[in-house]
């Protein structure tokens, strides 16, 4: 009988776990990744030759309801021919940012060490110490993955590739979550 009640929790655990990662990851579903970006920062240098913009100091990026705070951010560029679609001709590709990285969108907030949004892919992937968050729910790992296009957002235990400055796996090589239980009448 033990076992049976510790299989059922377990069962139970792991199916609220993916219902609360859904229900955080709706709040990506069919991000906008054309939308405008707009930074604010300490401090913004553009390198032109090298298709790329640095940008430190309490770094905020908007973009369609999204927010993206870090330290630091290198956001890479290309310049599109006749003007293209972008402001002035340019279409940012990438966003890096390291240095307490947060993501949020409505009442999802997402932390790591560093994070990369592929603005192509629509993929966003966070690293060291990460945190998916939604009211009192909670997930912990050393990898977050967040799809903006299917609105699926993964945790794993373990960052990945060991040469990224500030990314790290969790502690236990594991994911961990506090999930709240709805209060039943007896």
């Amino acid at each position: 009988m033990k076992r049976t009640l510790i299989l059922s929790s377990v069962a139970f655990l792991g199916t609220a776990g993916v219902m609360i990662a859904a229900a955080n990851a709706q709040n990506l579903k069919n991000h906008d990744s054309n939308a405008p970006v707009n930074f604010t920062a300490d401090r913004i240098e553009v390198q032109d030759r090298a298709d790329r913009v640095l940008v430190s100091g309490n770094v905020v990026v908007t973009q369609a309801g999204m927010t993206l705070n870090a330290a630091r951010m290198t956001v890479a560029y290309k310049n599109q021919p006749n003007g293209g679609t972008g402001s002035n001709g340019v279409q940012i590709d990438r966003i890096d940012a390291s240095g307490n990285v947060v993501v949020t969108k409505a009442d999802q907030t997402a932390r790591g060490n560093v994070a990369i949004y592929d603005l192509n892919a629509k993929l966003i992937t966070m690293l060291g110490n990460v945190a998916l968050t939604q009211g009192s729910n909670r997930l912990t790992g050393g990898r977050l993955v967040m799809d903006l296009n299917s609105g699926r957002s993964t945790v794993d235990g373990r960052s990945a590739g060991g040469s990224v400055p500030g990314a790290a796996t969790s502690p236990s090589g594991r994911v961990s979550g506090t999930f709240t239980v709805p209060q039943r009448k007896n």
